[in-house]
């Protein structure tokens, strides 16, 4: 997705995947800008310690805790930030809710949480563990519910849809009509086909993939996305 987006513009740059155990995270981290690299994308489970590595934060960032994208400057220092709160925002369009119950107490829920917040939504989390929902929740000042009720969006922050097996039992399944799943990968997932089967409308975890790509790509370049490339670019190939 993001080379695609590096040739549409002509920008040499390549992407590459490195995979990291937490205990090598900080030292191969501050090693990149020395070995040729501008900036990074950080996934499970290192966004808290990305967050801490940072010296310089944005509010986004600062605010949710966390950080999943990394800018290293020419003068040694590193820039931390959180597309992953605008990119579900910008995934949801004009969908952004008045009500929004987020579905775990993760890295993605707390940034779930906060942009929903910070545009307007009353927002409520969910978590099959209680105090880590009442603990999120106090951060960020919004509700923990064991049983919570109707909402105009569900988000799914959890990792349910990750592995075959996964089913929602357990889970409150409260009436909706936007359900966004953050999770995404070759199939449809368990979230996806209770929204399909209710009929609510469906935001992808691979549109919301590629919304907050899209924000990387235009912090590290100074240039706008191109959001249909990277889509493309995204989907799974036919089998």
């Amino acid at each position: 997705m993001m080379n695609a987006a590096f040739a549409e513009v002509g920008l040499d740059w390549r992407y590459l995947a490195l995979p990291l155990p937490p205990e090598r995270f900080r030292e191969t981290v501050k090693a990149l800008h020395a070995s040729g690299f501008r900036a990074a994308n950080v996934t499970i489970p290192h966004k808290l310690a990305a967050h801490e590595l940072a010296d310089e934060l944005s509010d986004a960032a600062r605010a949710i805790g966390a950080v999943n994208t990394l800018t290293f400057r020419d003068d040694g220092t590193i820039a931390g930030d959180n597309t992953d709160a605008g990119g579900l925002l910008d995934a949801l369009g004009d969908a952004t809710p008045r009500t929004a119950l987020v579905l775990g107490a993760g890295g993605a829920a707390r940034a779930a949480a906060w942009a929903l917040k910070d545009a307007g939504a009353r927002v409520t989390i969910w978590s099959r563990t209680a105090t880590a929902a009442s603990e999120l929740a106090r951060e960020l000042g919004v509700e923990p519910s064991e049983q919570p009720g109707p909402a105009d969006l569900v988000v799914n922050a959890t990792s349910i849809g990750l592995r075959p097996e996964d089913s929602l039992e357990g889970v409150p399944l409260v009436e909706c009509r936007v359900v966004a799943d953050l999770v995404y990968g070759g199939g449809s997932t368990p979230i996806a086909r209770w929204a399909e089967e209710r009929g609510a409308h469906l935001v992808e975890g691979l549109e919301v993939l590629v919304r907050q790509g899209a924000r990387s790509f235009a912090l590290w370049t100074g240039r706008e996305a191109p959001v249909e490339v990277m889509r493309e670019a995204a989907r799974p190939s036919p089998v």
